[in-house]
């Protein structure tokens, strides 16, 4: 079994703060940045927190998933993935249901970084494996403009705020699901509460070079299918430097492996779901297509998902 996307939304603060704003303060310049990153821009969002942004990202994937007929009450589960939650309890994800009136669905958050979305994604499709679930809203909401050290340049640079939704639905056709852990890792990438995030960029980077390629295979490997019978390679958005590469290792046709990055900067979990939406709004998202998702960030975490449209 696997899941099908039946809906997206995704909501993106109107603050933008283009890599020149950053020279205001940091000594870096848009060059460098680009040349380092493939970061143009990224959005900032001053008054909403991860909460509210998510709201708003899933009620744009409900209108959507509402043109095939379903409804809030035909969710059976709502699940967040995000590092910056604005409130701690309830969860946000709690709040989502109620404000969405989805009254049938269980609800709850989580945290596995840049890596969110595909492992709730992975979660949810076992969930309707065993048949307790068919509908599912997931979203990835980030705020990571909060725990940002802006005096850092080597990590500021990165990120940018967003949310990201996409309602799916329980598919017969085959799925699999791969994710991994290495906790002992975890100090390349980390944020104290109440403090800031601090990186270990060239160790992630090596990590990133490393594992993406190997759980992209692994998941292939699972399905029984050959690269060319996917037709887009969604990679979680950290680095375009890092996207190129997997691009290179793997063989890919560029083509099948779409990016914002440059726009959006790293937002994080909210990465896959906002590209997923774009993609969708872009009409570029037909029914049928064969999609192979990768995520990797804190944790450290990576894993990979087979999705429908």
């Amino acid at each position: 079994m696997t899941g099908k996307i039946i809906g997206t939304g995704s909501y993106l603060p109107e603050l933008v703060w283009d890599n020149h704003k950053l020279t205001e303060w940091l000594d870096t310049n848009d060059e460098w940045i680009r040349e380092r990153t493939g970061i143009g821009q990224r959005h900032i969002s001053k008054d909403l927190g991860a909460g509210k942004m998510a709201l708003e990202a899933a009620k744009k994937a409900m209108e959507d998933a509402g043109k095939a007929g379903l409804g809030a009450e035909d969710l059976d589960a709502i699940f967040v993935c995000t590092v910056t939650p604005d409130i701690m309890v309830p969860s946000i994800a709690c709040e989502i249901q109620k404000m969405l009136g989805a009254v049938n669905a269980f609800a709850y958050d989580i945290n596995a970084a840049c890596s969110g979305f595909v492992f709730v994604y992975n979660m949810a499709v076992a969930y309707m494996e065993t048949g307790l679930i068919k509908n599912a809203l997931i979203i990835g909401s980030e705020q990571l403009s909060s725990m940002m050290d802006w005096n850092d340049r080597s990590s500021c640079i990165l990120f940018g705020d967003g949310a990201g939704a996409v309602v799916v639905t329980a598919c017969e056709q085959k799925g699999a699901s791969v994710m991994h852990s290495d906790g002992a890792s975890g100090e390349a990438l980390q944020c104290v509460t109440g403090g800031k995030l601090s990186m270990d960029g060239q160790k992630v980077f090596r990590f990133a070079l490393k594992r993406v390629p190997e759980v992209v295979e692994e998941i292939l490997a699972k399905m029984e299918m050959e690269k060319e019978q996917v037709d887009l390679f969604l990679l979680h958005q950290a680095n375009m430097r890092i996207i190129e590469a997997v691009i290179k290792r793997l063989g890919l046709e560029p083509e099948k492996v779409p990016s914002n990055i440059d726009r959006m900067g790293n937002t994080s979990s909210a990465s896959l779901p906002i590209l997923l939406d774009e993609l969708n709004r872009e009409g570029k998202l037909r029914t049928g297509m064969k999609l192979v998702m990768a995520g990797f960030g804190a944790g450290l975490t990576w894993g990979a998902g087979y999705i429908t449209t």
